[in-house]
C-alpha cells in the first residue's frame, strides 16, 4: 500500500465515519484512480468504521503541517 497527498485528498469528501466497503464504493462512484482503489482494497478488514483518513493514513497532514496563517489570507 503506497499513499499520497494525491491519492488520500480524494477521500477527503468521503461519507465519513465509512467501513472499508463503503470507501471503495465512494471511490469507484467518484471516478477516483486505480491506485486509490487498490490501497482500499489492500486494507485489513475486520469490520471497522473509520472516522477519517488519518485512521487509514496516519501521516496524512493536517492543517498544522502548512506554515501559512489561514486568518492573514
Amino acid at each position: 500500500m503506497y499513499w499520497t497527498l494525491e491519492l488520500a485528498v480524494k477521500l477527503e469528501d468521503a461519507p465519513w465515519p465509512a467501513t472499508k466497503e463503503e470507501l471503495i464504493d465512494y471511490a469507484t462512484r467518484s471516478g477516483a484512480p486505480l491506485e486509490l482503489l487498490e490501497n482500499l482494497q489492500e486494507i485489513e478488514d475486520e469490520g471497522d468504521v473509520y472516522e477519517s483518513i488519518e485512521e487509514i493514513w496516519p501521516d496524512y497532514p493536517s492543517k498544522e503541517d502548512f506554515l501559512w496563517d489561514e486568518d492573514e489570507y
